[in-house]
């Protein structure tokens, strides 16, 4: 019981950090902006990818889709922290504390696949 509670607590925050971040790629934040262009990606291709890190968050909610939503989820996030480490212009710590950063966003996605989905056992 206690581990389903947690489960849906944790997806919970997945999905509310996965729509907040979508929405700010997909809205095309300047922070976001600036980030992004430091990797050489458009406006276009963080609109992308915004969308899916929102598509991600919304599908983890869903039993049936569960395991294909933290999927995108961490895909999105090893992609992130691969744009990280390919920096040319920062210094070695300043990449690293990019993906320090990114680290616990993606334990959290295996962590919920870990723990499964609260509804799962409740789907025939």
């Amino acid at each position: 019981m206690a581990s389903k509670i947690l489960s849906s607590v944790l997806i919970l925050v997945a999905l509310y950090m996965g729509v907040k971040q979508g929405w700010a790629m997909v809205s095309g934040k300047p922070a976001m902006m600036e980030m992004f262009a430091k990797w050489n990606v458009g406006k276009n291709g963080m609109m992308v990818i915004g969308a899916a890190t929102i598509l991600g968050a919304i599908m983890v909610v869903i039993p049936q889709t569960f395991l294909w939503g933290n999927f995108i989820t961490a895909a999105g996030i090893l992609l992130i922290i691969c744009f990280h480490l390919n920096e040319t212009t920062a210094a070695s710590a300043e990449r690293l504390k990019g993906v320090a950063i990114e680290l616990p966003f993606l334990l959290l996605s295996l962590l919920i696949i870990y723990l499964q989905h609260p509804l799962a056992k409740n789907i025939s």
